[in-house]
């Protein structure tokens, strides 16, 4: 079973401005549509058998429209193939029970993006909205690292969920783009002791950029098999999990990425679904 447990959509009626818009902010162009259609053709071309869509809510005014929506969404398509996280804003005064609402919905989990979000993952904004969340078991997917689209800036840095982590306890927490986008030295130094998840979204083998942009070839590096067998080593097969950060990356050669490294076969499959499964299902 293979489960890409980092993708995004966006409204038919605006997909294309959003995708024209992201692309040239990151210099790189989408591999889908956008829409949620677009999404399932890329999902059936690559064998995928479960996407988790994940929104994000750029202002507090979103959030329960977003959660409404994605709650209809999987109402929609029970069992064909795609399931929706809601999300939360840092600024919600009723992030309490917003966050009862999104487990009475059976949404199994939110999304936040510290960047987007312009608040740091360890402010004592998302400290409560983080222990609220534990406290309804539900799973906690962040941005982690640096943003393409925002050069230089990391508001959830490898230091910073560390400090959630010894704050907050174990909780389902997933720091996505292998624990922090770019960061990930010291990720390795600093996570690896703690019982986190991280995803491979946008992070295995090289950008591929937009042939209209310049770039550094050097910025176009992420991590080699070497490299993410180190990831393996420290953070445990048990500990991560399948993601495209689709539109955003070639579902396809996301997977035979994995597919290729060195790994033991049962290995892959616990990154490619098992481990998704099993978090999704606890």
């Amino acid at each position: 079973m293979t489960i890409d447990f980092h993708t995004h959509i966006f409204p038919e009626k605006i997909s294309a401005a959003v995708i024209d818009k992201l692309s040239r902010t990151s210099r790189t162009p989408a591999f889908t549509d956008g829409t949620l259609d677009g999404l399932k053709k890329s999902m059936l071309a690559a064998q995928i058998d479960l996407s988790i869509i994940l929104p994000v809510a750029t202002n507090k005014n979103q959030v329960e429209k977003i959660n409404s929506s994605a709650a209809e969404l999987n109402e929609k398509f029970s069992g064909k193939g795609v399931f929706s996280f809601g999300s939360i804003h840092p600024d919600c005064d009723n992030y309490r029970e917003e966050l009862s609402r999104v487990k009475n919905h059976g949404l199994k989990g939110i999304k936040i993006h510290p960047v987007y979000q312009d608040t740091n993952l360890d402010d004592v904004k998302f400290l409560r909205i983080l222990d609220r969340a534990a406290e309804l078991n539900l799973i906690v997917v962040t941005h982690a690292g640096l943003d393409i689209g925002f050069p230089g800036v990391v508001r959830c840095s490898p230091q910073m969920i560390k400090r959630v982590v010894e704050t907050v306890g174990d909780f389902k927490f997933v720091a996505t783009h292998m624990g922090g986008w770019k960061n990930w030295d010291d990720v390795l130094k600093i996570l690896g002791g703690t019982k986190i998840f991280i995803d491979t979204a946008f992070s295995t083998d090289k950008i591929i950029p937009r042939s209209d942009f310049v770039w550094n070839a050097d910025d176009l590096k992420l991590l080699d098999a070497a490299q993410f067998m180190t990831f393996a080593k420290i953070f445990g097969a048990d500990r991560i999990l399948f993601g495209t950060d689709s539109p955003w990356t070639s579902a396809r050669t996301a997977i035979e990425f994995i597919k290729n490294l060195p790994l033991a076969d049962v290995d892959k499959d616990k990154i490619l679904g098992l481990n998704a499964k099993k978090l999704l299902n606890d």
